[in-house]
């Protein structure tokens, strides 16, 4: 008989190949991992949610049992049909398990809250004067770096005072792709004209550039992975500057589903040259770069103040909604509660809540301390309006005001000779600076507007301001003025403000002329 085989193909060849194609394999397998463990800040969002879903592991299982179980009594179930088993149940139960980790929240928070007879008074020295939207224009007017653009926008301490902070971030594609962050731009949000600062410097790490140069890029490769990073706020401390970001972590919890409640986890703390701290939250406390500085995140204060509605029950929600809250919406330009507040006992973070449903009265205020996370509640005995009215009284007070050029903003409470106030910034609609700031009375509607942050601080020491007052002599019998003269500059900023009324007049005399300019 021939021997039909070909030359080469004995089996030894053949295992030859067999062992080469492994190999290859294992090594593109290798090279995937490598590049996947490289790039692994890209991913960790995707594996952060799956992480606290532990109803995708309930959902699969599940699948997986249905299909077995019928494939053995001879009812075979396609591919199509055991995903469409797992999406219905990981679906129905996810919706279960975000409705119990909403009333595990909330129930604790209640728990571990304490009930206040009265708000702490704001500090007068450092009042919250300059909104979001403002402090982010005197910013951007105030630039003078053509490759750089602001980015951000956090509240920060610098020198005692509250400021709000913005990175130097790169501006264009180039500069994107080639530069670091140059440096932070801080605005002191307690003055009402444009007060700014630029502290300059390059950081390794910073916010609004490349991947590689990018905090977060850098936080989650040699930082904590498996947790959720807040926005990220600048610090200067000692002429030197940090990027803070505060996170959360997941508490599982496996009964009557699987779900899963944030917690604070620490702080993360980068100094320019790129060295990272994984800090926790008592650590961040004692760090003398973060002292006197907000460290509690935001967003977490706002998320447990707001699942406080399931404090009678799930079903409570559902049905009668009996006591049940909402966080109240305000206006804001882009900036919600919960508002940051410097009071005589350090920052805080203040939440008004309101009755669920269409009423506008105040049902809560919720204190947070920024530093430990401790929570207080504050429930009027009398009744008392909430922030949203206290706009419309805002409208009302003003009746020579431009609705459709001004806009209220950032209402927030505060208590003056144990009065309660909803202190409300009108911002024009360009936000170009604050025209006024009015102080609206909650119980009885009274709104005293005051122009000058002198006239701000003096009414948070209780000095008395006549309703409708302005900032100047022949104000005070409350008429409204019949002319305002701003001062402004060549970007469109407005450093001063003056009212002129009926029984006065204005004089403009021209300084002498600059021989050297032309001006």
């Amino acid at each position: 008989m021939v021997d039909q085989s070909l030359p080469g193909s004995d089996d030894g060849g053949g295992r030859e190949i067999t062992r080469g194609v492994a190999v290859a394999a294992a090594v593109l397998v290798a090279v995937a991992l490598a590049i996947g463990w490289y790039f692994r800040p890209w991913f960790q969002g995707l594996v952060y949610l799956l992480y606290t879903t532990p109803m995708v592991l309930v959902a699969g299982a599940v699948a997986a049992a249905v299909t077995a179980t019928l494939w053995r009594r001879d009812f075979p179930l396609t591919a199509n049909a055991a995903l469409g088993i797992f999406v219905v149940v990981l679906v129905a139960g996810t919706g279960a398990a975000g409705l119990f980790a909403g009333e595990e929240l909330g129930t604790s928070t209640m728990a571990d809250s304490e009930v206040t007879g009265g708000l702490s008074e704001v500090d007068p020295d450092r009042p919250r004067v300059v909104t979001k939207s403002v402090a982010s224009r005197y910013a951007s007017n105030t630039l003078n770096f053509p490759q750089y653009r602001i980015s951000g926008g956090d509240i920060t301490v610098y020198n005692g005072t509250p400021h709000w902070s913005y990175a130097l971030s790169p501006d264009g594609t180039w500069n994107h792709l080639t530069k670091q962050q140059h440096g932070t731009v801080l605005v002191d949000m307690t003055r009402q004209n444009a007060q700014t600062e630029v502290v300059t410097g390059d950081l390794r790490k910073g916010i609004g550039t490349a991947f590689y140069n990018h905090y977060k890029w850098h936080t989650v490769k040699n930082g904590e992975y498996l947790v959720d990073y807040e926005d990220p706020f600048m610090v200067v401390h000692e002429g030197e500057q940090y990027v803070a970001v505060p996170y959360t972590k997941p508490e599982f919890h496996w009964t009557p589903v699987p779900h899963t409640t944030p917690e604070w986890g620490g702080v993360a703390l980068i100094d320019s040259d790129g060295s990272l701290e994984d800090l926790s939250p008592a650590e961040a406390r004692s760090h003398p770069v973060l002292e006197g500085q907000k460290l509690y995140p935001l967003s977490l204060a706002r998320q447990k103040v707001a699942a406080t509605k399931y404090r009678n029950g799930i079903v409570n929600t559902f049905t009668s909604h009996r006591d049940e809250i909402e966080v109240a919406p305000v206006p804001g330009e882009d900036n919600d509660q919960p508002f940051v507040v410097l009071t005589e006992n350090g920052p805080e973070y203040v939440v008004a809540v309101e009755p669920y449903g269409d009423a506008q009265g105040l049902k809560e205020v919720w204190t947070v301390d920024s530093r430990t996370g401790d929570f207080q509640r504050y429930s009027p005995n009398e009744s008392l309006f909430g922030p949203r009215k206290a706009t419309d009284y805002v409208r009302q007070a003003a009746r020579t005001t431009d609705w459709n050029r001004f806009t209220p903003s950032e209402p927030i409470p505060v208590v003056v000779d144990g009065e309660f106030y909803w202190e409300v910034r009108v911002v024009p609609e360009d936000s170009s600076g604050i025209a006024y700031i009015a102080f609206v009375n909650a119980r009885s509607s009274d709104v005293v507007e005051v122009e000058q942050t002198e006239e701000v601080s003096a009414f948070l020491r209780g000095a008395t301001v006549a309703p409708d007052a302005g900032d100047g002599e022949g104000s005070t019998d409350g008429d409204a003025p019949e002319m305002i003269v701003q001062r402004v500059a060549d970007n469109g900023t407005v450093l001063e403000t003056l009212e002129v009324y009926g029984n006065e007049s204005i004089q403009i005399e021209r300084g002498a002329r600059n021989e050297t300019d032309g001006r």
